[in-house]
């Protein structure tokens, strides 16, 4: 997609500060972190969002890169929250497809993703 910004950074036209990245996948840091650690993993091909039919094979392959970005943070033993906004009415505001790793402290009470 040639206006979508994720694609451009995972084309390297944009930079990005870099956590992981192999053929399929690519991982940087969030640049408006919400926790200590905010990391973001897209896969490389585009996808609007996680109900846009993404092959079984590609959405396993991005969820088993959030542990190995888990455990590059240092956050895989102590924990961390994964989240993937879907739409407007969640503020997916880049549609690409992207998972949110946060951790690095305790997350507030308050939240209501705790469940």
């Amino acid at each position: 997609m040639e206006d979508c910004i994720f694609c451009k950074i995972a084309a390297g036209q944009i930079p990005a500060n870099k956590v992981y990245e192999d053929d399929r996948v690519l991982a940087f840091e969030d640049l408006n972190p919400q926790m200590p650690v905010h990391t973001l993993v897209i896969p490389k091909s585009h996808y609007r969002n996680i109900a846009d039919g993404i092959p079984d094979d590609e959405l396993g392959y991005l969820m088993n890169t959030v542990k190995k970005v888990a455990e590059i943070k240092g956050v895989a033993e102590s924990g961390f929250r994964v989240i993937v906004n879907t739409g407007a009415d969640a503020r997916q505001t880049v549609h690409h497809v992207h998972v949110h790793v946060l951790g690095g402290g305790l997350m507030n009470v308050d939240s209501p993703a705790q469940v």
